[in-house]
């Protein structure tokens, strides 16, 4: 790192850090960042006590939070699996289990249509007994053996967690006193490197986060000792958004430690670690590592990658043994499989997620948004050999759990209008079992499905989906929600979501999901056509889908509502102040809205790799040119938006919404907001504060787009 600077390299940090100051004095909102000071919950209560009552004294609400709650709460949905060696766990909530039970039972059992479930944590008694808002987070147990896990466990929802060993023989914590494994809250990665010890990044005191609120150092931790006497392996720069270890196995006994260095969101440099040190390994700084099988690393390129004299395209499955990327390495292979490609996409293609079996490489593919699964066999000089894994058509497929010795693996699939199959496979066949299948939970007899393509504003065609009521009048009277996310290389999937079913397309509203640039539907490029200085394009493609559907007179502005969380909250933002015209109604879930402050509240300076940094003057400009904090201003009619976040959100700090509703205010501009005060990010405290959160989306749609 240099350290050297030039007196006019000086000047100009001194002239940002001097805007940065004024651009806080001249924002009379700032105290609202400040999460649970007491002004700052005053004002949430206040806003809060203003629309709580208006949604929830509406006649529809009542009706829409008892069909969420029967939803989320249902017997009859699908128990998701995991195995932990041959056993199948589950993290179940209902009515009854309101913060949930993490239970288990064997696979002939899961199979059966009636499993015999035996509790092995009860959050519900365990948060009562520990006076804690106990949230599941997971668990991670140890290979082989899988006798003790170390579970996750969030106070309110947050991304930190405290983590503690448990014990799955005597179903109890393992008591430290007696060498337990116990972490304090952190945001943090934790592998286990063998029975006794742990290699981790966390926040081990000042000096030891990045500046995104990641560890960066990574340490090793015996049974028995302290956190102070950990030993220090790695340790990144403040600068970095994490570092975080990765112990990779095969079903041949090998083994990989790597350390990945995130320098920014989607790039990183990799380090092997053994007990004589590190050494770095030219990996693709675009991608990861998916697993090992037969001593070869299995690795995804989000960017061209050439390695040893060999092409391997953005956004293939590739092949590569650690021994090759070791410094130094001379190994020559007879069959050119070191690297090598085993799938590559084609370029209306995707890979969306691939796991490794003890002897196949099991990949999602998507052609134009729709899904397939493919096994995928290295049989040295002879290539590789491919096969097809059932699923239906149209689908939206996705991985779930595969057995830690075979190759047996759980997947679902699912269609806007056809409800969600558990099927199980084994890998090395053609066939599969569907295990679980979603009862229907809303009527879509009446539904009908297309796709649809709409022009941006440069010319690249955008699809969409449209589900609606067959037989629709094309008289813009239509009250339609449309939903898009674009960021992040994620994608939007032809899902089933009961929600949306019973509370809007069951009562007569149409549905959008626009696959606009900056998302993952067809690979990398399309993912990176709308990074940092080209982020105008996603709001143009989903701006374009919206124009599109007025054009057909599928719906009109009047009936058109637009909906994002997270990143497609700050979609909502921009749809708000550079289109007020287009929308009716907008939810602004979770958002980002000041991109001016968004790397100084947590976790936004990791981010900086999808939208730029603001701190730099020729990224702010442009910038600038969308933040919907700074963008909103008197004279503009807005439709009446909802804005909603919950409290306990560390990823994407709650002042962003917070803030942009005070500004409307500022305004006079009438607006809608509401905060949870648990749930955090991923919004999952427990089906009742959810079933809550969807009547409060879905009575607000309602008096929007359908009243009118």
């Amino acid at each position: 790192m240099k350290t050297l600077r030039t007196s006019a390299g000086a000047l100009a940090l001194t002239l940002i850090a001097h805007g940065a100051a004024m651009a806080q004095a001249q924002d009379p909102h700032l105290a609202l960042e400040a999460v649970e000071s007491p002004e700052a919950l005053a004002w949430v209560k206040a806003e809060n006590d203003k629309t709580l009552p208006l949604l929830s004294s509406d006649p529809r609400f009542a009706g829409l939070q008892a069909e969420a709650l029967k939803i989320l709460a249902a017997k009859d949905r699908i128990a998701m699996p995991n195995f932990v060696g041959k056993t199948v766990f589950n993290f179940w909530q209902d009515a009854t289990h309101v913060r949930g039970v993490w239970r288990r039972t064997s696979l002939e059992s899961y199979k059966s249509a009636d499993p015999q479930w035996e509790t092995v944590i009860d959050l519900d008694a365990l948060s009562a007994a520990e006076g804690k808002n106990w949230i599941w987070k997971g668990a991670d147990c140890r290979p082989k053996t899988h006798d003790r896990c170390l579970v996750n466990l969030s106070n309110g929802g947050k991304d930190a967690v405290t983590v503690r060993e448990f014990d799955l023989v005597t179903k109890t914590f393992v008591d430290p006193a007696t060498g337990g494994f116990v972490l304090p809250e952190s945001k943090q990665s934790i592998e286990w490197l063998d029975p006794d010890t742990l290699i981790l990044t966390r926040d081990w005191g000042p000096g030891t986060t990045t500046d995104s609120g990641y560890g960066m150092v990574v340490k090793t931790l015996k049974r028995g000792q302290t956190l102070d006497q950990a030993v220090e392996i790695y340790r990144g720069q403040k600068g970095d958004v994490s570092v975080r270890p990765n112990v990779i196995r095969d079903a041949e006994g090998n083994r990989v430690v790597l350390i990945e260095q995130a320098t920014d969101f989607f790039n990183s440099l990799y380090f092997e670690w053994t007990p004589k040190g590190l050494a770095p390994l030219p990996l693709p700084k675009k991608g990861g590592v998916v697993g090992m099988l037969d001593g070869s690393l299995v690795v995804k390129t989000e960017e061209p990658w050439t390695f040893a004299g060999v092409a391997i395209p953005a956004g293939s499955l590739a092949l590569v043994s650690p021994e090759r990327l070791r410094p130094g390495s001379e190994i020559v292979t007879s069959n050119g499989c070191n690297p090598c490609a085993i799938l590559s996409p084609g370029p209306r293609q995707s890979i969306a997620q691939a796991t490794v079996t003890d002897h196949r490489v099991v990949a999602v593919v998507y052609d134009n948004v729709r899904g397939s699964l493919v096994s995928l066999e290295n049989r040295g000089e002879r290539g590789v050999v491919k096969t097809s894994l059932p699923v239906i058509d149209n689908a939206a497929v996705t991985l779930g759990s595969h057995s830690d010795e075979g190759d047996l693996v759980f997947y679902t699939d699912e269609g806007f209008a056809t409800p969600t199959q558990l099927k199980l496979a084994d890998a090395t066949g053609t066939t599969a079992q569907t295990i679980k299948a979603l009862p229907a939970q809303f009527d879509a007899s009446k539904l009908e499905v297309e796709q649809k393509v709409a022009t941006s504003k440069d010319g690249t065609k955008i699809p969409y989906f449209l589900i609606h009521p067959k037989g629709h009048k094309h008289d813009g009277k239509n009250p339609l929600l449309l939903h898009a996310y674009g960021g992040f290389n994620l994608s939007k999937l032809p899902v089933y979501d009961p929600l949306i079913g019973k509370l809007w397309l069951e009562r007569g509203g149409s549905y959008a999901v626009a696959n606009i640039r900056g998302g993952g539907e067809f690979g990398p490029e399309w993912h990176q056509a709308a990074l940092k200085a080209n982020r105008q394009r996603a709001y143009d493609d989903y701006f374009a889908v919206a124009e599109d559907l007025i054009a057909k007179k599928i719906t009109s502005p009047r009936h058109l509502g637009a909906y994002g969380r997270s990143n497609g909250g700050l979609l909502m933002g921009v749809a708000m102040t550079q289109r007020p015209d287009l929308w009716n109604a907008v939810i602004v879930e979770s958002p980002l809205l000041d991109m001016i402050r968004y790397t100084q509240l947590p976790a936004g300076a990791s981010w900086i790799g999808e939208y730029g940094d603001p701190a730099i003057p020729a990224e702010r400009a442009w910038i600038e040119t969308y933040s919907p904090y700074q963008k909103l201003k008197a004279g503009v009619k807005y439709p009446l938006a909802y804005i909603t976040t919950s409290t306990k959100d560390d990823r994407v700090h709650p002042g962003h919404a917070r803030k942009f509703a005070a500004r409307l205010d500022d305004l006079k501009v009438d607006n809608l907001y509401f905060e949870n005060t648990d749930g955090g990010h991923a919004n999952g405290a427990d089906p009742k504060a959810n079933a809550r959160r969807w009547a409060l989306h879905y009575t607000y749609l309602s008096r929007q787009l359908m009243d009118h």
